[in-house]
């Protein structure tokens, strides 16, 4: 059926179709009110090596020289950060968080959705989600605070020595919480949809269920006149 052909359904059957349009857009707003307005967060944390260097100089007299950890990026931060991304998204490790269940949620990346490709910088991006602006500012920072420790855990596991820690700074300390307004407008305009799908339905199965029936009554009405006119005729005879 062509449209101007559903929109003629629709007119015909508009008692069916109006109500059921009134209920999606009602379905769409209960979705849309009772979905909670969620707050998000985001902080970007940069590992860097030590002035030094990696490696501790065999004769204390002859120190290696110290160089700008800004100009000292090499491979081995970038899988130290794999690292850290890794541990902080085991599921393990959401639990001993705290945001298993709840609505406090984190996330811990290299800035991209590819989980396949960790190794892309010495970068780790970091987002808490919770419903108020505090809840999200908070999880942001005991995140950040629990990869410190993962960093340092670490560096003690290998026995690195102290002077050739990779430190951690905040490149980008926690941003001001933003109001995620995306999951309450998809959730009510997905009810929104399926509504209208169900009027369309709706006036749809009315139309094929009433057709037949003034099919069947246009049907009989040439049959019943023939017969009146015989019935009038014979009572003006008798007459």
């Amino acid at each position: 059926m062509d449209f101007w052909g559903t929109i003629l359904v629709l007119v015909r059957r508009w008692y069916v179709a109006l109500p059921a349009f009134l209920l999606a857009v009602g379905g769409a707003f209960y979705a849309y009110s009772t979905i909670p307005t969620t707050y998000t967060t985001t902080a970007v944390l940069l590992l860097t090596a030590p002035t030094s260097g990696g490696t501790l100089p065999p004769d204390p007299d002859q120190p290696i020289p110290r160089v700008n950890p800004m100009l000292n990026f090499d491979h081995g931060l970038d899988v130290a950060a794999s690292m850290l991304i890794s541990a902080m998204s085991t599921p393990d490790m959401v639990a001993a968080m705290g945001t298993a269940e709840g609505d406090t949620t984190y996330a811990v990346t290299n800035g991209t959705n590819n989980l396949e490709s960790l190794a892309t910088g010495p970068l780790v991006f970091v987002e808490g989600e919770s419903r108020t602006p505090e809840a999200a500012t908070a999880i942001t920072l005991k995140v950040m605070d629990r990869i410190q420790r993962e960093l340092d855990l670490r560096q003690r596991q290998v026995q690195a020595p102290r002077e050739t820690y990779i430190t951690m700074s905040a490149a980008v300390p926690p941003t001001t919480p933003v109001a995620q307004q995306g999951r309450k407008l998809r959730s009510g305009a997905a009810a929104l949809g399926l509504g209208i799908i169900a009027a369309l339905c709706a006036s749809f199965a009315a139309e094929s269920l009433t057709g037949p029936v003034r099919a069947r009554l246009a049907g009989r009405r040439p049959q019943r006149e023939p017969a009146e006119r015989e019935l009038v005729s014979a009572e003006k005879a008798g007459s």
